[in-house]
């Protein structure tokens, strides 16, 4: 059908201005990129304040004290939440909440680097009227206590009294490291356990495991958030942490995948860290550009084109695509010699009435470069295929054209 002009609709009429759809398309693409970004980091979002013994908890038991405190002296401290951040030679803190945690994989990726297991100590309970505080119910026991490093790593746990300074055994650690006991000191004892901070009674708070970067501290309120309120202890705490991490280390990492805060690699985080951010960038900028052109026009409006053209060669172009459609193109081979024919005769100004045989011999008398008249009419009437008639209609015109001249 023909185009027909129809006037467009006010700008009072229509359903959205150009203004509010911009908005709409605005804030849908503000919250998809917004919903993309929360998809990525929400494992990182989540705050660890569950009272547990983990470095993102602020309760009694919890280690984040020591964490804040070593950011705020230049430790650089990292909260490790998978394990292939623990491929790193810094050293790793690994606090276990409980024995029968698996501390396969994180032995395995720390096998030789300097790592310092902190063993659980209290029994708590969540404080109904306090989010992420708890209420210490008393010392969890030493059998579950021992299992944590078990098999790889037996150990026997022992909670006595105590209350006075404790000893550091190496002569090179720093006059920093010296800690005071507190009231229910936890020691530890085992095979190939080195001493490096023991009571009065030479039993071992923190231990090195034989000849390894490997290190155990018996009782976490040395580094807790109990242990962090003192400042002699906040002090003693940092240079047992420089002490063990003496190897031109950059930070300190703080593991929380062992209580249950680890996330694993997000492949749409990858979008929006470096070196994919840069093709992120890319990327957003040319949809930005799109969008541009698409609400702005470049140039002058083209005009759309008729269905259907007018003219003589609009008329011929039709009917040859029906005749296509139709597969009726061989059909026409006789009808084309008989145009010819006719068109040939009033070239010469023979009579009409002729007979076709007696005008075909009197055509054939005309000279030209190809075969004769009736010769080419004949194939073009018997062509069976597409092709054959193609062939034989070309050799038909150019008869013609010959005459013509």
């Amino acid at each position: 059908m023909s185009e027909v002009a129809i006037g467009g609709p006010s700008a009072t009429e229509l359903s959205f201005t150009r203004k509010a759809a911009l908005v709409i398309v605005g804030v849908g693409v503000l919250a998809f990129l917004a919903m993309l970004v929360l998809g990525a980091y929400a494992p990182d979002f989540r705050s660890g304040r569950n009272g547990g013994a983990h470095a993102l908890s602020n309760a009694v038991t919890g280690f984040s004290g020591v964490v804040r405190l070593a950011e705020a002296t230049g430790r650089n401290p990292q909260v490790v939440r998978s394990l292939d951040q623990l491929e790193s030679e810094d050293l790793a803190v690994i606090t276990p909440e409980r024995g029968d945690v698996d501390l396969t994989d994180i032995l395995e990726w720390r096998s030789s680097r300097t790592t310092l297991f902190v063993l659980p100590k209290w029994w708590t309970q969540g404080d109904p009227k306090r989010t992420g505080w708890v209420r210490v119910a008393g010392v969890r026991p030493t059998d579950d206590t021992e299992r944590v490093l078990a098999p790889a790593y037996p150990l026997k746990v022992r909670v006595t009294r105590s209350g006075g300074p404790l000893r550091t055994v190496p002569d090179h650690a720093p006059s920093e490291m010296r800690f005071r006991s507190p009231l229910a000191l936890q020691t530890v004892s085992g095979k190939d356990l080195r001493p490096v901070v023991t009571d009065s009674a030479g039993r071992i708070v923190l231990a090195q495991v034989g000849a390894r970067q490997l290190y155990i501290l018996a009782d976490p309120d040395l580094l807790n958030n109990r242990g962090m309120r003192d400042e002699g202890q906040a002090r003693a705490a940092l240079a047992m942490l420089d002490f063990l991490n003496s190897t031109d280390a950059d930070g300190i990492l703080f593991d929380v995948t062992s209580n249950g805060l680890g996330a694993a690699r997000s492949p749409l985080k990858l979008l929006f860290e470096p070196p994919f951010l840069s093709v992120t960038l890319a990327i957003a900028a040319a949809l930005l550009l799109a969008g541009v052109q698409a609400l702005t026009r470049f140039g002058a409006p083209r005009r759309p084109e008729r269905a259907i053209r007018f003219g003589k060669a609009a008329l011929v172009d039709n009917t040859a695509a029906l005749v296509r459609r139709a597969r009726r193109e061989v059909q026409l081979g006789y009808r084309y010699a008989q145009v010819a024919r006719r068109r040939a005769a009033t070239l010469l100004r023979l009579p009409p009435s002729l007979p076709e045989g007696e005008l075909d011999a009197r055509l054939d008398q005309v000279r030209t470069s190809g075969a004769p008249f009736s010769e080419l009419a004949t194939r073009t009437e018997r062509a069976s295929t597409r092709e054959e008639l193609t062939i034989a209609a070309r050799g038909l015109h150019q008869w013609l054209k010959e005459l013509e001249a």
